[in-house]
């Protein structure tokens, strides 16, 4: 079973705001997967979760540097597999263990494949609806995820 929510966005500060709702309700353990075109906010969120987990610097993409790690209320640990061609370069990274004991964000976890990443997660899926506009679609897999569902919609 899963429990899910859309929310929109008009704005890359209402994204950022929706991210960091987020984070304010994040704890150690918790996994986000981010699904979505080039563009579509998801490094914008990334950053707004990071301020929800009490981070005050910059978070910026991942698109060189396949992992940050970022000190906070909670250790955030901000994985973008964008560039990974095969999900055994995903397994040999082993994101499950490096980040244990904080939260990780992955940004493109299709690239991961279905055996690779933890099967209870909250996925997040950004839907560019025009040019301005971003439907966020949360999608809780298993009791954690669903919380944090219904922890959003509140």
């Amino acid at each position: 079973m899963s429990a899910s929510l859309t929310l929109s966005s008009s704005n890359p500060n209402e994204t950022q705001h929706i991210g960091e709702r987020l984070g304010r309700l994040l704890e150690p353990g918790d996994v986000v997967l981010l699904s979505g075109e080039l563009g579509a906010g998801k490094t914008v969120f990334v950053q707004g979760i990071a301020r929800g987990l009490g981070f005050d610097s910059s978070v910026s993409s991942k698109s060189f540097v396949l992992l940050g790690e970022y000190a906070a209320r909670v250790k955030l640990y901000h994985a973008d597999l964008y560039r990974l061609d095969d999900p055994e370069q995903v397994a040999e990274l082993a994101l499950d263990e490096i980040s244990a004991d904080g939260v990780l964000v992955v940004e493109w976890p299709e690239r991961a494949g279905d055996s690779v990443l933890p099967k209870e997660h909250l996925r997040v899926q950004f839907e560019v609806t025009d040019a301005d506009r971003r439907e966020l679609r949360f999608i809780g897999k298993g009791e954690r995820a669903e919380e944090l569902v219904g922890g959003l919609s509140d």
